[in-house]
C-alpha cells in the first residue's frame, strides 16, 4: 500500500492572476527554487489542491505554499511563518493558516488548509508510475504485466517527426446521434397516469390512524400472472441464477420492490433514483421512477410557495399526502401490469408518510426505505443552487434571490418535522456524495436484488470526472469484414493509436490519476501502446463478445454455412447466443463488474474495447433500452466521452479519423 496525500488550500478572494504553488525539499519538489514549485489545480471556484504519492514510512517533507503570478516577471509571493512539516502523511502540529503579504505588506491574504492522507493500493491509486514499477504481475492471459507504463518514444508524433503534434480537440467534435435529455431530471419520471383518469374523490376519511389507505389498491386481487408474461431476460450465469431463485422461492409480495427515498430537500434524492433506475434497467429489470414531485406540479401548479410545505397548513398537508398515495397507486399498478421494481421518489419526511406507504404496499410489494443524508453544507448549497436554477418551481421566478429565500423557508418547514428512517427495511447513505469518508447503513437487506442495490450504491458518487470510451484501431479483421479473432491492426488502425495518443496527452494533460483499460486482446493492447505516462490495465470482461464456432468468419459465410444461424441472430441479435459463444445478453452480465468500477473511481478512465462491449457500456451511461443495444452506433476511430457529475450525465464525441 501507498499514501495518497492530498493539500488543499480555500480562499473565495484570488487577488489578480496569482496561483497557488507548493515547493520544497526531497521527495516533493527537491528544490526551494520557487521557479521550480509545482501548481496547485483548481477543485473548486475557491479549492486549489496538489496531491502526491509516497510510502507510508517516507522520510519528513519540509515544504512551503507560495503564489505565483501568471507574468513570470513578477516575483512569487511566500507564506509567512515557519516551514512545514509532513510526516506519515500529515501536518505536523495543527494545521494553520497560510498568509500572504500583498502589495508591499498593505494587505494580508489568509488561506485555509486542509491535509489528507489515504492508504490504498496501486490499483486504486493510478496516480504514480512510480508505484506499479514494484508491482508488476503479469498476466494470466497474455503473459505480459497487467499494468504497464511506457517509456516514451523518441517519435512521438504521428508521422513520426520530432515537432510535437497540437491538437484542437474542438476540431474533432462531431454531433451525437440522439442528444441527452436536458429537462430536469424529475420530469423525465413516469407520467402520472392517474391524473389522466376521473378523479377519486380525496376526503379526511382516508386518513387512518397510521396514514392514508387505498381502498382500490387494498381491495386489488393481486395476480401475478403477467409476470411469467414478461419475466427478466435470460442470461447465463450465477447472476442470472440467483435472480431466478428469488422469484421462484420469495413471496409474491418480495418479487416487487419498492425503493421509497427519503431525504430533505437539496440531499440528492432525484440523482440517486435516476442514478439507481438506470443501472437496474441495463441488469434487464422493469424498473420505473415515479417523482411525487411531478404530480404535485400537474394537479396542484408549480408555483407554490414555502407556505404550501409548511408542517401547520392542513390543506398543504392533506394535498401532498394525495398526490403521494396516487404516486404510489400507479407504482402498484405498474407493477401488476409486470413492472418489477419501482422507485419512490419524494421527501417522505414523516413516519406517518412512511405507514401510509407501507400500508398501501401490503401484498403488492415489498418496501425498502433508501435515505439520503448529507451533512456538508457546501455540497447542500449547491444542491440548492442547481433546484433555483432547474426546478420546475422557480421557471416562473425571474429573481434567483426570491426564489432561493422562498426554497430556504422550504427547507426550514420540511426540517421541522423531518424523522429520520428508523422502521421497517432500510438502507442509510450518510455524507457519500463525495464517494469518500461517509458511511452505508443497512437494517434487514436480504435476497439478490436488494444486495445488488446495495453494492452499486456503496461505489457510487458524484465527483466528476470523464470516462471516454473508444473501439481499437481498425484491424485486419476489420478490413475483411470477418467476426472475432485476435488479429494487429491495419495501417489505418496504426495511424490512429498515435492519433489517439495525441489526444489523451493533451486532453488529459492534468489528470495525474487516469488509467487506461483495454480488453486482452492484441488489437486493444496495440491501439494503446503509443499512449505514455499512464497506467494500463487489462480487463478479460471488456474482450469482443465470444462468436463461438463463428469466429473468423464473415456473415456471408455464416449465412451460406449456417443459415439458421443466421435467421436466428437476425430475428433477435440481443438475445441470440452464437453456437459455444455468447450473446449481447452475457455480455451485459460480465460488464457487471466493470460498471461498478467505473462508478467507484473518482480519476479519469479511458477504455479502449470493441463494438459489442462498448455498444453495452455507451446503453448503460444514454440510459437506452436493451432492445437498442445490438444497433447502437459505435463506429471506428472515433472517441465518445461521457461526463460524470452531479448534473447527469453528458455526452461528447470526436471522430479523430474517416
Amino acid at each position: 500500500a501507498q499514501l495518497y496525500v492530498s493539500l488543499k488550500m480555500e480562499n473565495a478572494r484570488i487577488i489578480g492572476d496569482l496561483v497557488p504553488h507548493v515547493y520544497g525539499s526531497e521527495p516533493i519538489i527537491g528544490s526551494w527554487e520557487p521557479a521550480r514549485a509545482l501548481a496547485m489545480e483548481r477543485e473548486l471556484a475557491s479549492m486549489w489542491e496538489l496531491s502526491f504519492v509516497v510510502p507510508p514510512d517516507h522520510e519528513t517533507l519540509d515544504f512551503k505554499f507560495l503564489l505565483k503570478p501568471k507574468d513570470a516577471e513578477t516575483p512569487c509571493i511566500i507564506e509567512e511563518g515557519p516551514t512545514r512539516l509532513l510526516t506519515g502523511g500529515m501536518l505536523e502540529g495543527d494545521v494553520r493558516l497560510a498568509n500572504f503579504r500583498l502589495n508591499g505588506d498593505d494587505e494580508l491574504l489568509e488561506f485555509r488548509v486542509f491535509n489528507k492522507a489515504d492508504i490504498v493500493s496501486p490499483l486504486d491509486l493510478a496516480a504514480s508510475w512510480r508505484v506499479y514499477k514494484e508491482n508488476f504481475q503479469p498476466s494470466k492471459v497474455r503473459g505480459i504485466p497487467d499494468i504497464s507504463i511506457n517509456e516514451a518514444p523518441t517519435h512521438a508524433t504521428e508521422d513520426g517527426s520530432g515537432s510535437s503534434l497540437e491538437l484542437d480537440l474542438e476540431h474533432y467534435v462531431v454531433p451525437t446521434p440522439t442528444a441527452p435529455p436536458t429537462e430536469y431530471a424529475a420530469n423525465l419520471a413516469a407520467t402520472p397516469a392517474s391524473l389522466d383518469q376521473p378523479e377519486t374523490p380525496w376526503t379526511n376519511d382516508m386518513l387512518l390512524s397510521d396514514g392514508i389507505q387505498s381502498p382500490r389498491s387494498a381491495a386489488a386481487d393481486f395476480k401475478d400472472d403477467s409476470y411469467h408474461n414478461k419475466a427478466m431476460p435470460e442470461a447465463a450465469g450465477a447472476v442470472a441464477a440467483a435472480a431466478v431463485a428469488d422469484r421462484l422461492h420469495g413471496s409474491k409480495e418480495d418479487r416487487k420492490l419498492a425503493i421509497v427515498l427519503v431525504g430533505l430537500p437539496a440531499r440528492g434524492k432525484t440523482f440517486t433514483a435516476v442514478k439507481l433506475t438506470r443501472y437496474l434497467r441495463w441488469l434487464g429489470h422493469e424498473t420505473k421512477h415515479f417523482n411525487v414531485g411531478k404530480y404535485r406540479r400537474l394537479k396542484h401548479g408549480a408555483n407554490q410557495s414555502a407556505d404550501f410545505f409548511r408542517p401547520d397548513n392542513q390543506e398543504g398537508i392533506e394535498a401532498r399526502n394525495e398526490v403521494a398515495a396516487l404516486a404510489m397507486e400507479d407504482m402498484i399498478d405498474w407493477m401488476h401490469g409486470g413492472g418489477q421494481v419501482g422507485i419512490f421518489d419524494a421527501t417522505n419526511s414523516t413516519r406517518k408518510r412512511r405507514y401510509m406507504l407501507m400500508k398501501m404496499a401490503e401484498g403488492n410489494c415489498k418496501i425498502i426505505f433508501l435515505e439520503t443524508i448529507c451533512n456538508d453544507r457546501n455540497i447542500i448549497e449547491r444542491n440548492v443552487r442547481l433546484k433555483i436554477q432547474q426546478s420546475p418551481d422557480y421557471a416562473d421566478q425571474p429573481d434567483y434571490e426570491a426564489g432561493l429565500q422562498d426554497f430556504l423557508e422550504r427547507l426550514t418547514n420540511y426540517e421541522k418535522v423531518y424523522e429520520p428512517v428508523q422502521e421497517g427495511s432500510y438502507i442509510k447513505m450518510i455524507d457519500m456524495v463525495k464517494g469518500e469518508g461517509g458511511q452505508l447503513q443497512v437494517n434487514n437487506i436480504s435476497g439478490y436484488l436488494p444486495g445488488r442495490i446495495v453494492f452499486f450504491l456503496v461505489n457510487s458518487h458524484l465527483a466528476p470526472r470523464p470516462i471516454l470510451l473508444t473501439r481499437h484501431g481498425e484491424s485486419l479483421h476489420n478490413v475483411r469484414g470477418r467476426v472475432g479473432g485476435d488479429t494487429v491492426l491495419s495501417e489505418d488502425g496504426e495511424l490512429y493509436s498515435k492519433k489517439l495518443a495525441n489526444f489523451i496527452e493533451k486532453r488529459l494533460k492534468n489528470e495525474k490519476t487516469a488509467t487506461i483499460w483495454t480488453s486482452t486482446l492484441q488489437r486493444t493492447i496495440l491501439t494503446a501502446t503509443p499512449i505514455v505516462g499512464f497506467p494500463k490495465i487489462q480487463w478479460r470482461a471488456l474482450d469482443e463478445i465470444n462468436s463461438g464456432v463463428c469466429d473468423g468468419m464473415t456473415y456471408e459465410e455464416i449465412k451460406k454455412i449456417m443459415p439458421e444461424e443466421y435467421e436466428s441472430r437476425k430475428k433477435d441479435k440481443l438475445r441470440y447466443r452464437y453456437p459455444r459463444g455468447e450473446s449481447y445478453l452475457d455480455v451485459i452480465q460480465r460488464l457487471e463488474p466493470v460498471i461498478i468500477e467505473l462508478e467507484r473511481q473518482r480519476a479519469p478512465v479511458v477504455v479502449i474495447s470493441h463494438q459489442a462491449v462498448l455498444r453495452a457500456l455507451y446503453s448503460y451511461f444514454a440510459d437506452r433500452p436493451l432492445r437498442e443495444v445490438p444497433d447502437m452506433e459505435m463506429p471506428l476511430h472515433t472517441i465518445i466521452e461521457i461526463q460524470m457529475g452531479v448534473t447527469g450525465v453528458e455526452e461528447k464525441r470526436y471522430k479523430l479519423m474517416d
